[in-house]
């Protein structure tokens, strides 16, 4: 059990790459799936829908990198004018006395840290170049293992099978497809609500002149998708705070579109793309989310989610439930009412 310990904690990094490898593959496999029952081969299908992802992502970068980056950089530059700003109102507004610069050291955002930063960030595609050469073997491991665990997935499930006896194999090619289907229809889902929060968000802050309107919208898109419970709110915080001291109405505007976007996206959207995903529990998301993020960093924040999905999805399928007797049952009906 020591040797055991000591082993997953020398290549914790690794086991973490390749669980986002395998979050990645699944994220994959509706397409896959579309392409192979068309005839095409499971290699070449993995193939084609990773080289889409990745002309995707180069047009992006194409078309919003360097507006992204520099807008990146001038609103971390902007940081402790925002930490300067929101300390003199609460001093002002409830009658405190706390020192901004104070504040600033304890955040890491001194004018120095941030010079770091935002000469990291004004360095545009050079910048994400250099990123990406010093993280070249993380990249390609993580693009490796997605692909092996795609096209292979029916190879990979039929050796882990002939190890099992017969009634163990039932409950593996259960317990995969399952895993597959959920984690990869959430993925998928939260993904394209991403997304979609992403660009409404996004043209809203340009539409109301707001400063940094496109890193402040990913920012929204993303934290309101994968933050489960408060993510909403902290995403919309944010360019609050930023809107609230150049234009107060701006703020409002804001938390009015947040507010009736929210709604369209619990009634509309939400319901549609997430048909082929289970609903689980937000004190369970949240919980996983701090949990895995405490053991794993933010790498495990982020993969916190699906693997509960999974997790839930499969108790729910193994676990066996039983009616509660009637006396019981009636209690906690008048209770809950």
């Amino acid at each position: 059990a020591l040797l055991g310990l000591w082993i997953f904690q020398q290549n914790v990094g690794f086991i973490l790459l390749l669980l986002l490898a395998l979050l990645f593959a699944v994220a994959m496999e509706p397409a896959v799936s579309a392409l192979s029952n068309r005839g095409w081969r499971r290699g070449s299908a993995a193939g084609v829908t990773m080289l889409g992802i990745t002309l995707l992502a180069t047009a992006f970068l194409g078309l919003f990198g360097g507006l992204l980056f520099a807008q990146a950089s001038s609103l971390i530059s902007d940081l402790p004018n925002l930490v300067t700003n929101l300390t003199n109102w609460v001093n002002t507004t409830f009658s405190q006395n706390l020192d901004p610069d104070t504040l600033i050291n304890q955040l890491n955002v001194q004018p120095a840290q941030i010079a770091n930063w935002a000469s990291n960030f004004a360095g545009g595609f050079v910048g994400i170049i250099t990123g990406i050469v010093g993280g070249l073997f993380q990249l390609l491991t993580l693009a490796l293992f997605s692909f092996y665990l795609s096209a292979d997935a029916p190879r990979l499930k039929r050796q882990i099978g002939a190890l099992l006896n017969p009634g163990a194999q039932k409950v593996m090619v259960t317990t995969w497809d399952i895993t597959v289907r959920k984690t990869g229809g959430f993925v998928v889902s939260k993904l394209l609500l991403a997304l979609a929060s992403t660009a409404a968000h996004s043209l809203f802050f340009a539409a109301v002149g707001l400063p940094y309107w496109l890193p402040l919208g990913l920012i929204t898109g993303i934290t309101s998708q994968f933050i489960p419970t408060v993510g909403t709110y902290l995403g919309i915080l944010i360019p609050v705070l930023f809107a609230v001291f150049n234009n107060p109405m701006n703020a409002l505007f804001i938390i009015i579109f947040a507010s009736v976007y929210q709604q369209i996206e619990n009634y509309l959207l939400s319901p549609k793309l997430s048909k082929i995903t289970m609903d689980i529990h937000p004190a369970i998301a949240f919980g996983s989310v701090l949990v895995f993020a405490n053991l794993f960093g933010a790498i495990g924040a982020i993969v916190a989610v699906p693997v509960a999905a999974a997790l839930v999805a499969l108790l729910d399928t193994y676990s066996k439930r039983y009616e509660l007797i009637p006396e019981l049952a009636e209690d906690l009906d008048k209770k809950s009412n």
